[in-house]
């Protein structure tokens, strides 16, 4: 398992920092270069890895190249390679947690966030010189430095930028003032809070990982609650207005006709029942596929049991997205975009499942006495969302 120290560069040294320390200095506030965040830092995946992921129809890939100022931009799946040239270029493969558990543990120690935050791992090989333009991102993203060194400028958000589309599906800017510019050794860490600029270049063949979270815009919000009304037959409750008031013209719109329609949308978004049920399932939901196995022969409740009473591992699916809410009357279990609603006496292995990847036998024994574990369980695991080592 990774162990994260955040060992800060500052103009004067570098300091350590706790999690709550880096919380409220840097999170959402402004970059940080972390050195030797993960000690003696040595790569989960390959370069021949990562492009084999990049050759499958369900894993999201692009290749991205920049000769003599010519951008251009491709995407997988990819049959060969011959686009990946000796310099000035770069291999991007998305949602590798869904794909590979050993590079899936990188995650692991960014979970002082909390789970509903994170989004997935990204990896990138680059070639000398590749890289994707200075650019912005709307949301947090950590970017661990794995084999080789790649040379980064980061600014901060306070500055004003000019878009440009150097090719077809490439967003960056024309350029900013840097307030860290570094070159990155196997292990060191930047951390880029939403809408700061960077780009990063490699120095030489270099492989990057970048955690990134999850940060909903309130179009999106908006629109995926209403899909979500729509589908379960819900806010159905229409305009009334028993006490119209007469008016000179019958164009116009009053004040309060206007905070009452909005009144109307936001009673639909207080209905605590609706909203908790959809928050949940909608961020639950995984964006990329994922590692799905069929199962042959589905488990039943007491061979389940029977496998519980061994000394046995239970490993959690790669990338799968699962948190909980605990209300004064139930608990809300959303699963990849399933909302399964228990009782609080649940709340002690639902806690259990979503705080850990793995867990063993023992963790979980004390709930086989429970009806809900039991069958809740047992549909997971057939699911395959859990499986047993």
């Amino acid at each position: 398992m990774y162990q994260l120290s955040f060992n800060i560069k500052t103009p004067d040294g570098v300091k350590t920092l706790s999690q709550q320390e880096f919380i409220n200095e840097y999170w959402q506030k402004k970059p940080a270069l972390i050195k030797s965040g993960f000690a003696d830092f040595v790569d989960p995946i390959s370069p021949d890895e990562l492009a084999g992921l990049a050759m499958e129809e369900c894993i999201e890939s692009r290749l991205i190249s920049n000769h003599n100022n010519e951008w251009q931009a491709h995407h997988g799946p990819f049959e060969d390679f011959e686009l990946l040239t000796q310099k000035n270029s770069t291999l991007l493969v998305q949602a590798v947690d869904h794909w590979h558990p050993e590079a899936a543990e990188l995650i692991e120690p960014f979970r002082f966030i909390p789970n509903w935050r994170i989004d997935d791992l990204m990896i990138s090989f680059s070639t000398p010189d590749g890289g994707v333009g200075p650019h912005l991102d709307q949301y947090d993203v950590f970017i661990i430095q794995g084999q080789g060194k790649r040379h980064w400028r980061v600014g901060e958000s306070k500055q004003t930028f000019n878009e440009v589309i150097p090719c077809k599906d490439l967003l960056q800017i024309d350029g900013f003032d840097a307030c860290i510019d570094e070159v990155l050794e196997p292990g060191d860490i930047l951390y880029i809070p939403p809408g700061c600029p960077h780009e990063g270049y490699a120095v030489e063949n270099a492989m990057n990982y970048s955690v990134g979270f999850r940060a909903p815009n309130q179009r999106e919000l908006l629109s995926s609650f209403s899909d979500y009304l729509i589908d379960n037959d819900s806010g159905n409750t229409r305009y009334s207005d028993p006490a119209l008031q007469l008016r000179n013209n019958p164009g116009e719109f009053l004040a309060n006709e206007v905070a009452d329609v909005k009144q109307q949308m936001l009673d639909a978004l207080n209905n605590n029942q609706d909203f908790n049920l959809w928050l949940l399932q909608s961020l639950s939901e995984a964006k990329h596929d994922l590692d799905l196995a069929p199962i042959e022969d589905e488990y039943e409740p007491s061979y389940v049991l029977e496998l519980l009473n061994q000394d046995i591992e239970i490993h959690r699916l790669g990338g799968l997205r699962c948190f909980y809410l605990s209300t004064e009357s139930n608990v809300l279990f959303a699963v990849n975009g399933d909302v399964l609603t228990l009782p609080l006496s649940c709340l002690s292995w639902v806690e259990t499942l979503c705080q850990n990847i793995t867990v063993t036998s023992d963790q979980i024994k004390s709930s086989t006495t429970c009806s809900h574990f039991m069958q809740n369980f047992t549909n997971l695991l057939n699911e395959g969302y859990w499986y047993f080592d």
